[in-house]
């Protein structure tokens, strides 16, 4: 496996606040990370921090062997990116507004129909081609952003809240798209879905008051819990409990 993100002693300020302190970690090809963590832990700060719109206070960030500081265009290259509440061009039609993404991503000519169709099958996006962003459901609105994550093909996929507004069917369906591009790509996903992360990742990592807790697999971190506990339980007891109690 290769190592598609480097993150080395992380540190974000904002004045006196410290939102991120300290955090190291890597994260290979085929790899699926779960960022848990209740609101304000960090979690997307960090995302932030990765994909260049935010620079640390301290600590290095490296991209596909390229520092996120030194060279910000290249890493945006590599990465597939879905912001929380993602805005969108309300006025242009799903169709256009993905021509519009394919164009800043310098998606070729050559394969902008292929890439588009992908994206738009991928999401089934189909019945809402022709129609004004601002018109559909939350549901479909998330379907398009995560769309324009995938358009370029990237080694990287950064999902913040991915299924967030998606009904049970349409949940299920971006989770299986998410576990089908595992195999080529690094994914970290922000959830406060339990079951996302024991659905479709291979790692979780618990993030609270911006420090690192536990990083583990879903299955390891049940293993050192006590008997008949959840992840939920195991949530609970690392982000409100005594971090101690789960080893």
């Amino acid at each position: 496996m290769s190592v598609l993100i480097e993150v080395d002693k992380l540190t974000k300020s904002f004045g006196p606040f410290i939102a991120v302190d300290n955090i190291s970690f890597s994260l290979n090809r085929g790899e699926v990370l779960g960022f848990l963590g209740p609101n304000g832990a960090g979690k997307t700060t960090t995302m932030r921090m990765i994909t260049g719109f935010l620079s640390p206070t301290e600590g290095t960030i490296k991209v596909c062997n390229n520092d996120v500081a030194k060279y910000p265009l290249q890493i945006k290259e590599k990465i597939g990116y879905v912001p929380e509440g993602a805005p969108l061009y309300g006025e242009m039609t799903v169709l256009n507004f993905l021509k519009f993404i394919a164009d800043v991503r310098k998606i070729p000519s050559s394969k902008l129909d292929i890439a588009i169709e992908n994206a738009v099958k991928k999401l089934g996006l189909e019945l809402v081609l022709y129609q004004q962003l601002e018109t559909l459901s939350k549901g479909y609105k998330r379907r398009v952003g995560l769309s324009q994550a995938i358009i370029h093909d990237p080694d990287i996929l950064i999902l913040d809240e991915p299924t967030d507004g998606l009904d049970p069917n349409q949940k299920h369906e971006v989770r299986k798209l998410i576990k089908e591009m595992a195999s080529t790509k690094a994914i970290i996903i922000s959830t406060h879905i339990l079951e996302e992360v024991d659905a479709v990742c291979t790692r979780a990592m618990i993030i609270a008051q911006g420090r690192m807790i536990i990083d583990k697999s879903p299955k390891e971190l049940l293993k050192g819990s006590p008997k008949g506990s959840t992840l939920d339980d195991v949530f609970r007891t690392l982000t409100i409990g005594n971090p101690g109690e789960i080893k």
